[in-house]
């Protein structure tokens, strides 16, 4: 399997500069490719190929265009491919070949944003410090781990903090780690981050909620400056620094925690949680992006995939805070402040977090029939009695269906109790008097 080991690099003055006019390079091809791809949708035309965009927009635009020949070529095609791969994967999810979230169509790219080059083959070498590509010369680089095999390609990237890193594609295999025998399930909360099914909770950082006053104080200084002035890409940066520590912090914990749980257990149960909707919720969405609930759920499957773990997800429609994990007995919905509560079948007392992790783990462990048959029971209780004393000690059954029925007492068995779905009403006559009763 394929994964990604991210270093940073540290380029001086001069290969900054040499760096800056690659991206300002490779953004142009794009842009020029895209719009010229705009317009031939618009005018009913096919959609070119990547070699047709190739020989129009880096070979015939290096004859026209003497800057575009001071970068080195491959990142050049790199970003013609990767827009064409945008088109696809586009045309794939428009027509159901490929499933998830509906792709959009690739967008023009813009310089103050993130900045990303991709070289591949033998354009660039590495060395023990530093790491060499071509027109751009040797850049110093922290190693903080070693490469797990010769990478197959590498990309320089530039965020909006003027951060710079190398993310390199190599080749690695699962590393099958002896079984635990342990099975957990994971509830994902905004007061509590996670809490598993044996009780154990972790308490999220949440660097957005603590940086919240330094960054208002930051964006109100970004707002009073004067556009295209010095002091405005200084306050600009400031900005971009605190929101990458705050992303830091984050991925760290993230990475730390599924990483300790792929380790320490054999099947890792998730809620198929709906973000991207719930975001949508104005009293919520702040919160939840702190926590950062889907790069959780995707470092966590990475890690069982590396590991030889088992990852599993039940359904978002599981009702895991209304059931009884005793029981079983469904309680109904509950607001978000109650966060303890006792069930009304069994009298069990319930964190709101632990009985619906618990939930979560039994949900997905499959079921033999027997149990099926006990949950079905435990669903449906009999809890009308229809069996009324009369004299003489004796009981009298009457039931009917949409009507009355008038029935006199009599001698029937004590095991006899029938369990009635429709509408009836009763009628009684004890010693001459009428007893009425209508359900």
């Amino acid at each position: 399997m394929k994964a990604r080991y991210k270093y940073r690099i540290y380029p001086n003055h001069i290969q900054i500069i040499k760096l800056n006019q690659l991206f300002g390079c490779c953004r142009y091809v794009w842009n020029s490719a895209l719009a010229h791809c705009n317009q031939l949708y618009t005018n009913g035309h096919k959609r070119p190929s990547y070699v047709d965009l190739t020989k129009q927009f880096i070979t015939q635009a290096k004859r026209e265009l003497v800057w575009l020949k001071e970068v080195a070529s491959t990142p050049l095609q790199q970003s013609l491919k990767d827009l064409d791969q945008a088109y696809r994967n586009f045309f794939n999810s428009c027509t159901g070949k490929r499933k998830g979230i509906k792709v959009k169509p690739p967008k023009f790219k813009s310089r103050k944003s993130r900045q990303a080059v991709r070289f591949v083959g033998a354009n660039y070498k590495i060395g023990q410090d530093k790491i060499y590509f071509p027109k751009v010369g040797k850049i110093k680089i922290i190693w903080s781990r070693p490469l797990a095999s010769n990478p197959s390609s590498v990309t320089i990237i530039k965020d909006s903090a003027g951060r710079y890193f190398a993310s390199f594609v190599v080749e690695t295999c699962a590393e099958n780690l002896p079984k635990t025998e342990n099975s957990i399930g994971i509830d994902l909360g905004i007061s509590t981050f996670a809490t598993l099914s044996n009780g154990e909770k972790f308490e999220a950082p949440k660097p957005l909620k603590k940086n919240l006053k330094k960054l208002g104080k930051f964006q109100r200084k970004f707002a009073k400056t004067e556009l295209g002035s010095k002091r405005r890409e200084k306050a600009r940066v400031r900005v971009a620094k605190l929101h990458a520590k705050v992303k830091d912090i984050r991925t760290d914990f993230l990475h730390k925690l599924s990483t300790d749980l792929a380790i320490n257990y054999d099947t890792i149960v998730l809620e198929d949680l709906n973000v991207s909707g719930m975001v949508k919720n104005r009293k919520l969405a702040k919160a939840i992006s702190d926590l950062g609930w889907r790069q959780f759920r995707t470092l966590t499957e990475a890690k069982c995939e590396k590991y030889g773990r088992e990852f599993r997800t039940i359904s978002r429609w599981e009702p895991t805070s209304q059931k009884c994990s005793n029981c079983g007995f469904k309680g109904g919905k509950k607001e978000l402040n109650v966060r303890e509560w006792t069930c009304l079948n069994c009298g069990t007392f319930h964190d709101r977090d632990i009985n619906a992790a618990v939930n979560i783990l039994e949900a997905a462990q499959p079921k033999t029939k027997v149990e099926i048959v006990k949950g079905t029971v435990a669903k449906n209780p009999v809890q009308l009695s229809l069996f009324n004393e009369v004299a003489e000690g004796q009981r009298s059954i009457i039931f009917g269906h949409g009507g009355n029925v008038r029935l006199k007492s009599q001698q029937i068995p004590m095991m006899c109790q029938p369990a009635l779905s429709h509408s009836f009403s009763l009628v009684c006559l004890i010693d001459g008097w009428e007893s009425r009763a209508v359900s």
